[in-house]
């Protein structure tokens, strides 16, 4: 049994206060999403610390803004803007053919939620499609990168809402069983977890990691399609009877620790919330871990069935 990872930060803590100190000169870094959201903080504390970041965003206007933002707030002109559409296969393979040379930090933090019904061309079922399968092809086309870099790191972000479904590989794409908007987001956010898993697994040896993460309850556009009745279910659902909102730089805290703590070195397949590894879910509560989540048996049937996916 391993020990679980601690850190001296907590939920209030932001992004800067987890990278005050450390060095990313020299480092290159993706953000998927980096235009909106945590994605905008946790590519801002990343080029805070003297990483070189690339922005891989659908809107080029709002990821050209966020790249100006990030460099008057921070100096560091190493901040770049790139075209990725998760949902497009061609979009995805693209980008991987554009990158050139190594990558030592991918933060796969873009993401759709709770959507109503919608399908890619192929008929993948869309949140799947953009939360776990678009990051599982950047992320594979980039492997060569990240094993270049030597110690690359690699950051799913995940969601408390893996709790609400484990991948149910008989249906993945709701082709037979109702679409129920929230299971179909949990479930993409189960297989961020078990891809984090099964890439630690696999390329642990090419010096890679891949942890998940938790990053708390952030109003962001990412939440679009979700009604104020929504969101007051959630509040009592949360298990505590409270629900605090996090502001964005504490919402990037959690990536941004798992993207570059010296904690972290050499530790893959875990899952974090609140700057610390979390421990198993318990009955009747929104917090920690589920079993099925960290299955390895199930990380590695994901993988093969997502390549398998991709490559039809």
């Amino acid at each position: 049994m391993t020990t679980p990872i601690t850190t001296p930060f907590s939920a209030q803590s932001t992004a800067a206060e987890v990278v005050d100190g450390i060095d990313l000169t020299g480092r290159r870094a993706i953000v998927t999403g980096g235009a909106s959201g945590i994605g905008v903080e946790t590519a801002r504390a990343l080029a805070g610390a003297g990483a070189e970041v690339t922005l891989a965003v659908r809107d080029l206007a709002a990821g050209e803004r966020t790249e100006s933002d990030i460099i008057a707030a921070t100096g560091n002109k190493q901040v770049h803007v790139a075209p990725l559409d998760l949902a497009d296969r061609a979009s995805v393979a693209a980008f991987v053919a554009a990158w050139d040379g190594p990558l030592h930090i991918l933060v796969n933090n873009a993401g759709m939620m709770a959507s109503p019904e919608m399908r890619t061309p192929e008929g993948w079922e869309l949140q799947f499609a953009t939360n776990h399968l678009g990051h599982f092809g950047l992320t594979t086309g980039l492997h060569h990168a990240l094993a270049a870099a030597g110690g690359a790191r690699v950051v799913s972000v995940s969601s408390s809402a893996h709790l609400r479904s484990p991948v149910v590989f008989e249906d993945i794409h709701f082709r037979e069983r109702a679409y129920e908007p929230w299971s179909a987001y949990g479930q993409s956010k189960t297989a961020n977890v078990l891809f984090a898993v099964e890439a630690t697994r696999r390329w642990a040896d090419d010096g890679i990691t891949a942890n998940s993460l938790m990053p708390g309850a952030i109003r962001t556009n990412l939440q679009r399609h979700i009604t104020d009745e929504d969101l007051e279910r959630m509040r009592r659902q949360s298990g505590s009877g409270s629900f605090t909102w996090k502001t964005p730089e504490q919402g990037a805290s959690t990536s941004v620790l798992v993207a570059t703590s010296p904690l972290l070195e050499g530790v893959g397949g875990r899952y974090f919330e609140d700057c610390a590894e979390a421990g198993p879910n318990q009955p009747g509560t929104r917090s920690g871990v589920a079993a099925y989540a960290l299955d390895p048996e199930a990380a590695t049937r994901l993988w093969e069935l997502s390549i398998d996916t991709l490559a039809a």
